[in-house]
């Protein structure tokens, strides 16, 4: 049946346990991938809770599995069933295999997690590996410090499903910006299936976003902390800029759908006192906010980091440094090549310090001033390498497969 239709499909898995990094980035690339080929599907397996509020292209869908939660001590908890976390893995392993079996795709991207969440992609990836379906791991630029990605790796026996499994690791950025897995082991057929793609250019949606309030186009900063589960300290310090000093330019926060309602609730009430500052929830279509502003304040996430290189804003980061340092990292290397400055969470947070920042921002110079070939080639190239996967036919995989293996 495979070898007859005349369509392609495409896998893309997703653990999302938290946050909005992950889906953001399958989603842009599944929308990439069927504007470029009207014969091409998606398919997105998510544990997102929140996946439904976003807006997908036509032959673009997703499977919603049970979603989990990490707790601060490091333990995964089920997000809405109350049951054990045990279960609701083998829930989620099981509907992604069978997913991926009656599906049957062309091609499986995996994002981040070589094996999934505590190793839920095996049966899956051991399934597609027997049918000789390509498998590729997709990789943001910077995963974390390299000693502690080592560490994780090393206990989730990640590295040697490396070479078990992967056809080719895609990293979507560029090596003279960072070395995603530097620092760790790997074989060189491993580094060979390495291909550098670019960062993901975004664009903004065709659909209609909210309006900013009143705020004019050019004239607002928008302050950005993504999913907001972690992004109460950067919230605090600018609001407390504004409290400070009451000439800053009008600024637009967006506190994000994780960001928990008794914070949200304080600091909406404490900016409703500000004259020139304006808050909402959420926006799905947040791009239309950044092509909007005149700068932007945010932790460093990989997604807001490619939008503000592709709406070519003027950034200030307040990167965190726990759990993981991938913004610190990031947000340093963008700060040393010039592409945004960068105000370091490590003080007490003075008020006239982060009110000097804004005002700094915004005269500084766009991400454009610094020319770095390939930079948002990203979307072009996963293209690119997609269809020279899909051209292999069916027959041809499991040569393909011994070969590479």
């Amino acid at each position: 049946m495979a070898g007859r239709r005349d369509h392609k499909r495409v896998l893309i898995y997703s653990h999302d346990s938290f946050g909005l990094g992950h889906l953001r980035r399958c989603r842009a690339i599944a929308h990439s991938l069927v504007d470029a080929d009207s014969s091409l599907s998606v398919l997105i397996l998510s544990g997102s809770p929140i996946i439904g509020s976003f807006d997908f292209r036509s032959r673009v869908d997703f499977v919603r599995i049970p979603g989990v939660i990490k707790l601060r001590n490091g333990e995964y908890v089920s997000l809405n069933l109350h049951i054990d976390i045990e279960e609701t893995l083998a829930m989620r392993s099981s509907i992604m295999r069978h997913t991926a079996d009656i599906f049957d795709p062309d091609i499986l991207i995996v994002d981040k997690e070589p094996v999934g969440l505590r190793g839920e992609m095996r049966p899956t990836l051991d399934l597609l590996r027997a049918r000789g379906t390509p498998i590729v791991l997709g990789l943001r630029d910077v995963m974390d410090d390299p000693s502690a990605l080592e560490t994780e790796w090393e206990r989730k026996n990640a590295i040697p499903a490396l070479s078990d499994y992967y056809n080719e690791i895609w990293v979507y950025g560029l090596p003279q910006i960072c070395d995603p897995l530097s620092g760790i082991d790997l074989p060189k057929s491993v580094r060979r299936r390495m291909v550098y793609t670019g960062y993901l250019r975004r664009n903004v949606p065709t659909a209609a976003a909210a309006e900013a309030l009143g705020l004019n186009d050019g004239e607002f900063l928008l302050v950005t902390p993504g999913g907001g589960g972690d992004g109460e300290g950067m919230i605090d310090w600018v609001l407390a800029a504004y409290e400070h000093n009451d000439k800053l330019p009008p600024a637009l926060i967006v506190f994000g759908p994780f960001m928990l309602p008794e914070l949200q609730t304080a600091f909406a009430a404490r900016a409703a006192r500000l004259k020139n500052v304006h808050t909402i929830t959420f926006e799905a279509r947040l791009e239309h906010l950044m092509a909007r502003a005149r700068g932007i304040v945010a932790m460093g996430g990989y997604n807001t980091f490619c939008e503000i290189l592709s709406f070519d804003k003027p950034a200030l980061f307040v990167p965190r440094t726990t759990p993981r340092l991938e913004q610190f990292i990031r947000t340093q290397r963008a700060a040393e090549l010039g592409l945004a400055t960068v105000l370091p969470d490590e003080h007490d947070r003075s008020p006239a310090v982060m009110a000097a920042a804004l005002l700094q921002l915004t005269q500084q110079k766009p991400p454009s001033a610094v020319v770095i070939p390939g930079l948002l080639d990203g979307m072009p190239s996963v293209n690119r390498l997609v269809q020279k996967w899909l051209r292999e036919s069916r027959a041809e995989r499991p040569r393909l497969r011994a070969r590479n293996g």
